[in-house]
């Protein structure tokens, strides 16, 4: 019996992005793309210009709402990222941690439920 892959951050992200503008049209919902691989003269050009380690995937500035996707398993919050979410929360904004996207989809339902 082989054991089933668990999907990427990036699929799982992609499957919540598809399903809440279908389910929420007219609802801004913005990636932050701090992640992926880049030279060292981009890393730094774009450090300089703000982009700050530790910020949350996904954005909805309509609901002060940040979502940090993470793997269904083996996804941890780093360090930086404990840090941002942190002074997010105390700044007043909602952060969601979402452990794949069945996780962000029912997470999301229930903050919607509770505004």
């Amino acid at each position: 019996m082989t054991a089933r892959a668990v999907p990427t951050e990036h699929y799982e992200q992609r499957e919540l992005v598809r399903w809440f503008r279908l389910t929420f049209p007219g609802v801004l919902l913005m990636a932050i793309p701090n992640g992926g691989a880049r030279s060292a003269a981009t890393a730094g050009r774009l450090k300089a210009e703000g982009v700050l380690a530790g910020v949350p995937d996904l954005f909805v500035p309509a609901w002060r709402l940040w979502i940090e996707m993470k793997r269904t398993k083996g996804g941890v919050v780093s360090g930086d990222q404990k840090k941002i979410i942190s002074a997010l929360r105390d700044a007043g904004y909602e952060v969601l941690i979402c452990r794949g996207f069945a996780d962000a989809q029912e997470q999301i339902s229930e903050h919607v439920k509770k505004s």
